[in-house]
C-alpha cells in the first residue's frame, strides 16, 4: 500500500531530497571522467630566434610549418644608459636590465610564451661575438638549460646553409660571451669614468672611448704633421726623343754610383750644362712578362674601404646595406635570399663548393683560359678570427644585372661591389710585357719603362683603383742603338705634406695597427664625427679646435687610452678572453688599476681648458626673438639654438631636407622619424603646420593643381585636399653615372 505524505511531513521531505541530490551532485564533480577528460596537448613546433625581423622572414620560408621562426630585435638586455651598469669591486659583474625602450619588455614576454609552447627553441642570432651574447642572454631569460646544444650559426641566409645549421646545433661557446662581456664591461668603463672628467674639465656632453679616441689622436696628429711639414725643393729632369712623329722621355736617374736627387737650380742647371751636345744611347733594356694576380675577396675592413673609394658610402651605411643583402632580399623569380656571406669577418676563406660555382660560372662566361690552372686560396693574415668565410655572394649565378630590379641603388651598388670583387679574385692573372730601358749620356743616366697587357685575365671583369692604364711609350729598341735626341725639360717641385685621413685611409690604419674588429669597426669614424671631434672636408678628416683640445688633454692625462699600442695589446687581451687563454677578470684587474688611479690624479691636477669653436650660422630664423639660429652639438649630435642665450633658450633639433614642398603651406618637407624609428614625412614649421604623412615625396608636381606628388605604394598620389590626382609611379630611369 502506498505511504501518503502528511502536510507536515511535506518541508522534511523536500528538504532531505535536496540534501540527497547535493551530495550525488558534488560526488559526480569529484569522481574523474574518463571518457571526457581532455589531455594537454604535446607542442608540435620548433621555435627558431634569430637577431632581425627581415632575416626571420627568410628563414621562415626555408624552415616551413614545423618551426616558428621569431626575432629578438637586437639585443634583449643590456647594461643601463643612466649609470655605469658594473660592479667593479665585485668582480666588474655587469647590472643587466631589459630596456623600457623599443618594446622589449612585452618582446620578452612574447619570446617566454612562444618558448613555452615549443617542442625546442634554438638560438640563431649573428654568427660572432655580439651574436653569441645575444644568444647567451636569451637562454638566460627563457631559462634553457645552459649545457643544451641549441646555438645555431650559419654563413649564409640560404636554405641550404640554414637546414644544415640546425641539424647540426652546438653549446653556447661560453668564452665568446665572457669576451664580448669583457669588450663591452671595459668600454663602459672608459665611457663611463672619461666622459664626465671631460664635461668637467673641457665642455659638458663630451664622451671619451677606448677606440675612438685613438682614431681621433691619429687624425689630429696627422694635422699637426701637415702643419710643420717644410716644403724641400728638388727637380725633375725628362729628357725627350723623337721616334718619327712620335715623342717619349726618360727621367734623370743618376750616375754609375747610383741615384742622384736634383735639390737646387744650381744642381739642376750643372747637368744641363754637362749633357750639353752629348749623344744618347740605350745602356741597358730588359724585358719581361709580368702576372698581376687578383686580390682576394673581400673582409669587413678592405669592403668598407673600397666602398668608401670606389661608391662613397660611409662605414656605417656599408654595413647597413651588407646587413640587409645578408639577412634576405625578395628577388624576383627567387623569393626571399640571403645574397651574400656575413659580412663581419677578417678572413679570406672560401668554401670548396663555392670555388667550385665560381670556376663554373667563369669558364661559361668567359672561357677556359680566363680560369687559372689550380683554384685560387687566399691566406688568412695572422691574428685573424677565421669564424666566417670572406664576403662573396651566395649565389654567383645571381649577376648584379640579373638582379638589379629587385634592389635598392645603393644595395645594387654594393652587391655589384662583392659580386666583381669575389668573381674576380677567382680568375686568371693578367699578363704584362714589361719593358725597362736605360738612357746614358756623358755618364749621366735616364730611365723610363712601359707596359703592355698581353692577357686582360681578371681585368676583364674588375680594376683596381691603383692599377694604371697600359703605356707603351718607347719604339723597338736594343742596347747600343743611338737615340734621336730633342731637348731636355726641367721642372722645379717642392715635396708635399702627408695627406690627411679619409675614411677609407682611417679604417687602412686601424687595420694595420690590430685595432678595432670586424664587428666593432664601422662605427667608429660616424663616432668621431657625431662627436664633432673631427670634420669632412671634401674626402678628407679634419680636427675640430674641440678634438683638438680634447686629445691634448688625454694624451696628458690617460696616455694609455690615446696610445694605438696599448690599444691593440688590450685587443689582444680580449682576443685571449674569446681562446680561454685568459678570464675576464684578469684582463679587468691589470687594467683598471692604472686607469684609476690616473683619473684620480688628473681630477685633482688638470685645469679646465677653453676651446674656441667657430659660430655657425644658419638660415633659420628663431621665431621668438629673430637671430638667425646657430649650429651647436650635444652628446646627442648637432642642433639648432638662439645665439641669445640666456635671454633666449629657444632650440630645435636639426632635420634632413626632403623632396618637394609641403601642399599646406608650401615650406620645405623633412624627413622625422617616431620614437620607434618609423620614418616619415612633415612640413619644416611642425606644428605650426601640422603637416606629415607616411608617403613619400617627390621633385614631381600634379598637373592638376601644381602641389607635391608623394608616392604611396606604386602610386603618385597628390594629397591636397579636394584634388584626387593619382597615377601610376614609374622608376626614374639611372643617369650615365649610375649605370656605370
Amino acid at each position: 500500500m502506498a505511504t501518503r505524505t502528511t502536510a507536515a511531513e511535506e518541508p522534511q521531505k523536500k528538504t532531505a531530497a535536496k540534501k540527497a541530490t547535493a551530495k550525488k551532485t558534488t560526488a559526480k564533480k569529484a569522481a574523474p571522467h574518463k571518457t571526457t577528460a581532455k589531455k594537454a596537448s604535446k607542442p608540435t613546433k620548433n621555435l627558431l630566434i634569430v637577431e632581425s625581423p627581415s632575416k626571420a622572414k627568410t628563414i621562415k620560408k626555408y624552415l616551413g610549418s614545423k618551426y616558428e621562426v621569431l626575432s629578438s630585435k637586437g639585443h634583449i638586455r643590456d647594461l643601463p644608459a643612466s649609470r655605469l651598469g658594473v660592479d667593479i669591486e665585485n668582480g666588474f659583474t655587469p647590472e643587466y636590465i631589459i630596456p623600457r625602450k623599443d618594446g622589449k619588455a612585452a618582446l620578452l614576454k612574447e619570446l617566454k610564451t612562444a618558448a613555452k609552447n615549443s617542442k625546442s627553441v634554438y638560438l640563431a642570432t649573428d654568427p660572432d661575438r655580439e651574436g653569441e651574447a645575444i644568444a647567451w642572454h636569451l637562454a638566460q631569460l627563457l631559462e634553457l638549460d645552459a649545457d643544451a646544444a641549441n646555438r645555431v650559426t650559419f654563413n649564409e641566409v640560404t636554405r641550404k646553409a640554414v637546414t644544415e645549421g640546425i641539424k647540426t646545433p652546438r653549446v653556447i661557446d661560453k668564452d665568446l660571451v665572457a669576451s664580448q662581456q669583457t669588450r663591452r664591461v671595459l668600454d663602459r668603463i672608459v665611457g663611463y669614468k672619461l666622459s664626465p672628467f671631460l664635461w668637467h674639465k673641457v665642455k659638458y656632453g663630451l664622451s671619451a672611448g677606448r677606440v675612438q679616441s685613438v682614431a681621433t689622436r691619429w687624425v689630429v696628429d696627422r694635422e699637426r704633421e701637415i702643419e710643420a711639414f717644410v716644403p724641400q725643393e728638388y727637380w725633375n729632369l725628362d729628357a725627350a726623343f723623337r721616334n718619327g712623329a712620335k715623342e717619349y722621355t726618360a727621367r734623370f736617374y743618376g750616375t754609375a754610383d747610383g741615384k742622384v736627387t736634383i735639390s737646387s737650380a744650381a744642381e739642376n742647371q750643372a747637368i744641363r750644362t754637362a749633357l750639353e751636345g752629348q749623344p744618347y744611347k740605350v745602356a741597358s733594356l730588359k724585358e719581361q712578362e709580368k702576372f698581376k694576380q687578383p686580390a682576394p675577396p673581400f673582409t669587413t675592413f678592405s669592403l668598407l674601404q673600397d666602398a668608401s673609394v670606389h661608391l662613397n658610402m660611409a662605414p656605417q651605411k656599408t654595413m647597413s646595406v651588407a646587413q640587409a643583402l645578408y639577412e634576405g632580399i625578395d628577388v624576383a623569380g627567387h623569393g626571399l635570399i640571403g645574397l651574400i656571406t656575413y659580412m663581419r669577418t677578417d678572413s679570406l676563406r672560401v668554401s670548396d663548393e663555392a670555388r667550385e660555382s665560381a670556376k663554373a660560372y667563369i669558364i661559361d662566361a668567359y672561357g677556359e683560359k680566363y680560369y687559372p690552372k689550380a683554384a685560387r686560396v687566399f691566406k688568412t693574415p695572422q691574428g685573424a678570427q677565421d669564424a666566417h668565410e670572406a664576403i662573396r655572394p651566395t649565389d654567383i649565378n645571381l649577376t648584379p644585372a640579373s638582379i638589379r630590379k629587385s634592389l635598392t641603388n645603393d644595395q645594387y651598388r654594393l652587391y655589384k661591389l662583392i659580386w666583381e670583387r669575389f668573381t674576380a679574385s677567382q680568375m686568371a692573372a693578367v699578363i704584362q710585357h714589361v719593358r725597362s730601358v736605360e738612357i746614358e749620356a756623358n755618364g749621366y743616366f735616364f730611365r723610363a719603362s712601359d707596359t703592355k697587357k698581353v692577357f686582360d685575365g681578371y681585368s676583364r671583369l674588375y680594376r683596381y683603383s691603383e692599377e694604371s692604364e697600359e703605356t707603351s711609350a718607347f719604339p723597338d729598341l736594343k742596347e747600343g742603338d743611338a737615340l734621336d735626341f730633342k731637348e731636355l725639360i726641367s721642372e722645379q717641385k717642392f715635396t708635399q705634406p702627408p695627406s690627411r685621413y679619409t675614411e677609407a685611409s682611417l679604417i687602412k690604419a686601424l687595420k694595420e695597427n690590430g685595432i678595432g674588429r670586424p664587428s666593432t669597426v664601422a662605427p667608429i669614424v660616424g663616432t668621431i664625427l657625431e662627436r664633432d671631434y673631427v670634420e669632412r672636408e671634401g674626402k678628407a678628416l679634419k680636427p675640430t679646435q674641440l678634438g683638438i683640445v680634447t686629445t691634448d688633454l688625454m694624451i696628458e692625462n690617460f696616455e694609455n687610452i690615446v696610445d694605438s699600442a696599448f690599444t691593440a695589446e688590450m685587443e689582444k687581451q680580449l682576443d685571449s678572453v674569446e681562446e680561454g687563454s685568459k678570464t675576464s677578470l684578469e684582463v679587468l684587474n691589470s687594467f683598471y688599476g692604472d686607469f684609476a688611479a690616473a683619473l684620480e690624479k688628473a681630477e685633482a691636477n688638470t685645469e679646465r681648458r677653453r676651446v674656441e669653436t667657430p659660430i655657425e650660422e644658419s638660415d633659420e630664423i628663431c621665431e621668438l626673438c629673430g637671430r638667425k639660429m646657430v649650429y651647436k652639438v650635444s652628446r646627442f649630435g648637432r642642433f639648432l639654438a638662439c645665439p641669445g642665450y640666456p635671454e633666449c633658450k629657444n632650440t630645435k633639433p636639426v632635420y634632413v631636407k626632403a623632396a618637394g614642398t609641403c601642399p599646406t603651406c608650401g615650406k620645405g618637407l623633412v624627413v622625422r622619424k617616431t620614437q620607434k624609428g618609423k620614418t616619415y614625412y612633415s612640413c619644416e614649421s611642425g606644428a605650426a603646420c601640422g603637416f606629415r604623412t607616411w608617403d613619400i615625396p617627390t621633385n614631381e608636381t600634379c598637373p592638376k593643381c601644381g602641389k607635391t606628388l608623394f608616392r604611396h605604394f606604386g602610386n603618385l598620389v597628390c594629397v591636397t585636399e579636394g584634388c584626387g590626382y593619382e597615377t601610376a609611379y614609374k622608376k626614374p630611369a639611372k643617369t650615365e653615372n649610375e649605370e656605370q
